[in-house]
């Protein structure tokens, strides 16, 4: 339960439940109005949810592996612009207003949630799933998930921690409900919509509403963004983060990156126990993985390369727009025909090195992640406290086809602290507790490139999977804590020169350009294009940390 102070109008109306009789049906009280369905599946099984998948859903059906294959209809990705925030006298002055958080009037709100309901109200069954956002008991969040599609059920079965018996019976009334009627559009005449799709957030009422889209990752996001709204209020850094813990020591080490730049595939690492691949919080304690699965981009992916993704896409996980061979079911991961945002999600206890419960110690090592489409940054640089506050509110990284509706190639953009569309403060909140942390435990911090060498997009090559591999690996080891450095000109960080396992010529990324001039203009103008970003942002940042970035700008 979250801890919350505020008076009691600010809380919801009661979300009562009632099954009662033969006919199971659930009377969900929203006060002037009611969800009323006879036919309820509550916390049904994996299994029940398959039977009704596959009867139900059109297209549906298994994998040659178990796995239930589902489709998200026109929507395979985030519909950012599509979100809103409630605007409410209490929580207004805590948000970040503007292109990431766009307000909406809470009696729109109301009508877009009553447009829900009513749709819910029409169907024969609904799903409803009880779940927690967060491992740790004391930051802990009592999920409630209200759906039409057995996919979307069992995506979030997988997403959220899954609660006991014991927990289920006594999960009483949830800290926050998800109504998913993302069948139904939004009117895009309603006052504030620009769209027939709609995700809406009140922090007060603590309530998701979805209409428009299908794609199951809204509902994951939206508990996110709850949870960047509630944890930094009670001090606590919310964190776009994969993270991984010495099996020895339980020590931690964090790793930032947008959909794409390899915050899951690195996170499965055999050498060391997996705490998650997306979403977790660091408090006084340590780190806490807020979800209880993992939703992995299949795109590509092969056993060779990312076995424990491979052999975690089973029974009782769920294959997302994937394309199969209709003979034998078999998934064809390098089909991109439907969206280049394929996914698997499935839950975080099929990956074999799992540690339960997902929570670890203090990060020792705090690692950001970025897919650098110019090909400039080198693949390893190791950052001073003010370079990390610099980056970490930068967030360079590069849009990946599919992840986002309309991105068909990859794309140089900002997101701050590698997380942007989910921030609900001000950037500067989570890069200050980002920065009192890493100098309390005094850890180092990596910038690591896993984007392109040797030329940018269409021209270099991506840096292979297993160099960036042996970075992380010589990083856990300590071996790059002494390992001799040169400082770039162009952005002034400490390029790391000498890693086991990886050639020393793709450290230096100038010298794999068959170019150097051309690697020199490419340099300057990403150079600028930060400069121009943190520009700004320049308000209220140390004077330090705007020196800590580009030494080398282009001229006018």
């Amino acid at each position: 339960m979250i801890a919350d102070a505020r008076p009691l109008d600010c809380f919801p109306p009661s979300f009562t439940t009632y099954i009662f009789g033969e006919e199971n049906t659930l009377v969900l009280d929203l006060g002037a109005y009611k969800i009323e369905v006879k036919d309820v599946y509550r916390n049904a099984s994996p299994a029940a949810l398959y039977e009704d998948a596959l009867r139900r859903e059109k297209g549906a059906t298994l994998s040659d592996t178990g796995a239930l294959i589902a489709y998200s209809g026109d929507k395979t990705g985030r519909s950012p612009k599509d979100k809103r925030i409630v605007r409410h006298p209490h929580s207004e002055a805590n948000v970040w207003w503007g292109a990431v958080n766009i307000g909406l009037d809470e009696n729109v709100y109301f009508v877009n949630r009553e447009r829900a309901i009513d749709y819910l109200n029409t169907r024969e069954r609904i799903y409803v799933m009880d779940g927690y956002a967060g491992w740790e008991p004391n930051h802990r969040l009592k999920v409630r998930v209200i759906c039409a599609r057995p996919y979307h059920a069992l995506f979030m079965h997988n997403m959220l921690i899954r609660p006991n018996r014991d927990e289920l019976a006594d999960f009483g009334e949830p800290d926050c409900v998800i109504i998913n009627a993302g069948a139904f559009p939004a009117n895009r005449f309603t006052t504030g919509m620009t769209s027939k799709t709609s995700v809406d957030l009140s922090l007060e009422h603590r309530e998701v509403v979805i209409l428009g889209t299908q794609y199951a990752g809204e509902m994951k996001k939206a508990v996110f963004t709850l949870m960047n709204y509630l944890m930094p209020e009670q001090g606590v850094l919310s964190m776009h983060c994969s993270a991984t813990a010495d099996p020895e020591t339980g020590t931690s080490s964090v790793l930032f990156g947008l959909s794409g730049t390899g915050k899951t595939t690195l996170s499965a690492d055999p050498k060391r126990e997996l705490v998650g691949d997306d979403e977790h919080c660091w408090t006084d304690d340590g780190i806490f993985n807020i979800e209880g699965g993992c939703y992995a981009k299949a795109i590509y992916l092969t056993r060779e390369a990312e076995p424990q993704i491979f052999d975690a896409l089973r029974y009782g996980a769920v294959l997302e727009n994937v394309v199969y061979d209709k003979a034998d079911h078999h998934v064809d991961f390098n089909n991109s025909s439907i969206t280049e945002n394929t996914r698997g999600a499935y839950p975080i206890e099929y990956i074999p090195n799992v540690r339960i419960p997902c929570t670890a110690g203090q990060p020792t090592d705090v690692i950001f992640l970025t897919c650098d489409a110019f090909g400039v940054l080198p693949p390893v640089s190791k950052l001073t406290p003010e370079q990390a506050e610099y980056h970490f509110i930068s967030g360079y990284t590069a849009k990946v086809a599919g992840t986002e509706m309309g991105v068909t190639e990859p794309q140089a953009t900002f997101s701050l602290c590698f997380g942007g569309p989910f921030l609900v403060w001000h950037p500067s909140k989570y890069a200050q507790l980002l920065s009192e942390r890493i100098r309390l435990h005094n850890a180092n911090v990596w910038l690591i490139n896993t984007g392109w060498s040797g030329g940018g997009y269409g021209v270099g090559k991506r840096i292979s999977l297993k160099y960036t591999r042996a970075i992380l690996d010589a990083i856990h080891a300590g071996d790059l804590s002494q390992a001799p450095t040169r400082t770039e000109p162009y952005f002034g960080l400490n390029v790391v020169t000498d890693c086991p396992g990886v050639p020393s010529e793709l450290l230096s990324p100038r010298g794999t350009w068959s170019d150097p001039d051309a690697y020199d203009t490419a340099a300057e103008n990403l150079a600028e294009l930060f400069s121009e970003n943190i520009g700004s942002y320049a308000e209220g940042i140390p004077a330090a940390v705007l020196a800590a970035g580009p030494s080398k700008v282009k001229s006018k």
